[in-house]
């Protein structure tokens, strides 16, 4: 047995249950991680509040870890050893757990330079930026993009890495606070939304041309903003909705002005092997260069876990949310 988050109905914080579980028996081509830190995203909020279906009730949420590999599956096919360091991010739930078993093809290496918590800060986080700076929306030299919640997790690793790639990043944030961070994330221009219109400050700073990308994690609070901030064939990428889902659109709305619409969803990304660790290198690549930093900013243990996520819909945090488990901080 071993402890682990279970939810037994949808709804807020205080279904998130600190129970005893059982693993289970390892099958072919799966591993036991003992989880050494555990990402917390706005993703398992969906699925706590069932915006998001989960297979079935009770479930264990999380979709991201970082962890030691403690056995694996008979005939030894993984590819994996006892002892490795080894993170993942997206499918199978469940990462809210002491231990988890997971398909060993889910998994990556995580190099020696990269301490677990920082992989299970990033994996999740890294992995979506990377699909939507690199795969939605390739930016390049000389492009102007807007990112919303840019002292996010998300947020702020997306503008960090689109500064690096030569764009010209302007940011949205909600405190002085935040924008603070999201100047030094690589952001040349902040808009605070609570004080300014960020459509009109956009298209100041612009001159009027708008901008080639939105990257957009708020959903119905910023959609119809986040179109007119975007100039002619210009392109919207819908990673997240914080706010709730945007109210339909008709067609004509994009025809305007020849708009591109896009909701990516990162395990479409990195659907095969090769595209996960070709995405995993790359972002692991880049933080152990320092072109990405990554701030956890904030530490809970495992069992507290209700805490967290109610720290996390109260905008009361920045950076990125770690849950340890109890006894390892």
């Amino acid at each position: 047995m071993v402890k682990a988050i279970r939810v037994h109905q949808h709804g807020g914080p205080q279904v998130l249950k600190w129970e005893d579980v059982e693993v289970g028996e390892l099958k072919e081509g799966e591993i036991l991680v003992r989880n050494k830190a555990v990402g917390l995203n706005f993703i398992d909020v969906y699925y706590r509040k069932g915006d998001y279906k989960p297979p079935a009730l009770p479930f264990t949420p999380g979709m991201e870890a970082a962890g030691e590999v403690v056995a694996v599956g008979p005939g030894g096919l993984t590819g994996r050893q006892v002892g490795d360091v080894v993170a993942y991010a997206g499918n199978p739930m469940g990462s809210y757990a002491e231990e988890q078993i997971l398909p060993a093809s889910k998994v990556v290496p995580v190099p020696s330079s990269i301490d677990p918590v920082i992989a299970a800060s990033i994996m999740l986080k890294g992995l979506t930026a990377h699909s939507v700076v690199r795969r939605s929306f390739k930016v390049e030299a000389g492009h102007t993009v807007l990112v919303h919640a840019a002292a996010g997790g998300v947020g702020s690793l997306v503008c960090q890495w689109a500064n690096a790639l030569g764009a010209t990043v302007i940011g949205t944030v909600s405190t002085n606070e935040k924008a603070v961070q999201a100047r030094e994330d690589g952001c040349h221009h902040v808009i605070l939304y609570n004080e300014e219109d960020f459509v009109a400050r956009v298209n100041e700073i612009t001159g009027g041309q708008g901008v080639e990308v939105v990257y957009d994690s708020v959903g119905k609070d910023t959609f119809q903003g986040s179109l007119d901030c975007l100039k002619l064939r210009g392109s919207l990428v819908i990673f997240g909705m914080s706010s709730g889902a945007p109210d339909p659109i008709p067609l004509s709305a994009l025809a305007v002005k020849s708009l591109f619409l896009t909701r990516p969803s990162l395990l479409h990304y990195t659907a095969n092997r090769e595209e996960l660790l070709e995405a995993a290198g790359e972002l692991f690549e880049n933080v152990a260069k320092g072109i990405l930093k990554v701030r956890v900013n904030h530490k809970y243990p495992l069992s507290q876990a209700a805490e967290a996520h109610s720290a996390l819909e109260s905008r009361q945090t920045t950076g990125s949310v770690v849950l340890i488990p109890d006894g390892s901080l």
